[in-house]
């Protein structure tokens, strides 16, 4: 656990970034923020902070029962996830209503293509992650504490008005993992529901089933970074263990909640075929056939600047993998332009949905179903 005082030295120098990196603030047509600033010591952000749901004490300390990683803290220890804090015996998260990342998305980028296409995402997340990948896009804000960067005082209710101001459909738990701000997604995941708003979860998956269970319950869609089908590149990579996400993907379709699956191609790591093989067959066999599969080219990132980008004939590959082995909404992400952006209808064989980026150039499905066969297209559509 971090010394407050380099907390905050970290705070207001190099790291006061979260957003500018990642192009996240809000601001009005002048060039001015419109959402207040949290700033402060950490004393002063307590306020941010509320008792965590999903723990238990024990002889040994506080145990965190969230998520697989189960950390057993002592007072004033923080979680693996860095937001969540024991205090005068009690446990505390504190990433509730203080996000680093606010930005209106389209939901194309989460990636979710068969979620209300061409709609708006309202997409938030606070710092901290249960996870540490190497390869971590967003290791800025994922590989920090929220007393660490710079946030913005945007509570569940406030959020979902902003939502609405918005013009956006959904909001989108994103950016590092919402899994690191359960409380926060819970509490403005049950007002958006009840105003109408759809919830949309963007994970790696490492969570336990009663936990996930109880959020599913606000949830309409999600997509789960399957990150490999190997456990120990789950260690070595990630941190994390493959198990536990299989589960959340068996959960997440048993509780009705849309789903979609990322599986980035790492060089050296996660571009196997026969692990590919592998992976698409379980999803098969497990009934995952219809759940879109997006294959995403890695760019050097992180910790991983040595390797190069993923290979396009790797994707391709891939994509003609997971095809034979029989799923049947199959994409390549990163790559404008291959042609593997295009929602294919499968039984006939026409382009459904027609993209280029995260624009949709042609929308031939309605209903649900294909406007030239009448096949049925899983999602949602409307």
């Amino acid at each position: 656990m971090k010394k407050l005082s380099k907390r905050e030295f970290i705070r207001y120098s190099a790291l006061g970034t979260c957003g500018i990196a990642l192009g996240l603030h809000h601001f009005d047509a002048i060039g001015r923020s419109i959402l207040p600033d949290v700033s402060g010591s950490p004393d002063d952000l307590w306020k941010w902070s509320r008792e965590a749901i999903h723990y238990i004490e024990t002889p040994k300390g506080i145990k965190c029962k969230l998520c697989p990683q189960v950390c057993e803290l002592k007072e004033g220890e923080t979680g693996d996830c860095r937001t969540r804090l024991v205090k005068d015996n009690k446990l505390h998260t504190i990433a509730y209503g203080n996000p680093c990342a606010v930005h209106i998305d389209p939901i194309e980028k989460k990636p979710l293509y068969h979620f209300l296409p061409a709609s708006k995402a309202y997409s938030i997340a606070t710092a901290g992650c249960n996870l540490a990948c190497l390869n971590c896009q967003n290791w800025n804000i994922s590989q920090l504490s929220p007393y660490d960067t710079r946030n913005y005082d945007l509570m569940p209710d406030a959020t979902v008005r902003e939502c609405i101001k918005g013009r956006c459909a959904s909001i989108a738990y994103t950016y590092s993992d919402p899994i690191a701000f359960y409380e926060y997604t819970y509490d403005t995941a049950m007002i958006a529901r009840e105003k109408g708003i759809k919830n949309v979860f963007i994970s790696a998956g490492y969570i336990n089933e009663t936990p996930l269970r109880e959020i599913a319950k606000y949830l309409d869609g999600a997509n789960i970074d399957l990150k490999s089908f190997d456990n120990k590149i789950y260690e070595m990579l990630n941190a994390g263990t493959l198990e536990p996400v299989l589960k959340t993907l068996q959960v997440l379709k048993d509780e009705g909640v849309w789903l979609e699956i990322t599986n980035l191609i790492v060089p050296t790591w996660t571009d196997d075929l026969d692990m590919i093989k592998r992976m698409c067959s379980w999803l098969v066999s497990n009934g995952f056939e219809d759940t879109p599969l997006h294959f995403s080219r890695f760019h050097p990132m992180y910790k991983l600047t040595n390797l190069p980008s993923t290979p396009q004939k790797t994707l391709k590959d891939a994509h003609a993998v997971a095809l034979s082995e029989g799923m049947h909404y199959v994409y390549i992400g990163n790559v404008p332009g291959s042609g593997a952006e295009n929602t294919i209808c499968h039984h006939c064989g026409d382009i459904a949905v027609e993209r280029k980026g995260y624009s949709i150039l042609s929308n031939n499905i309605t209903n649900g179903k294909c406007n030239e066969c009448g096949g049925v297209i899983p999602g949602i559509w409307d």
